[in-house]
């Protein structure tokens, strides 16, 4: 399961590389743009979370991310 999470943050990482170099002309466009990388970014925070959670789910003394609950 982690290594779905793993590669969905690396489709994630592509993607907010590819909105990045799209060009901006209004301040409209540079604020959904901005919006948009901001909500891409934290969908790939989250991914990674979860991939790192499932890989260490079973590890003895592992501590609980302060996010997600176990």
């Amino acid at each position: 399961m982690s290594k779905s999470y793993r590669i969905q943050a690396d489709v994630l990482r592509h993607r907010i590389q590819v909105v990045a170099e799209l060009p901006a002309r209004t301040g409209a466009e540079r604020r959904r743009k901005a919006d948009r990388l901001r909500l891409l970014e934290t969908m790939r925070r989250e991914a990674r979370d979860v991939a790192v959670i499932c890989e260490r789910y079973y590890e003895r003394g592992y501590r609980k991310n302060e996010r997600y609950a176990i």
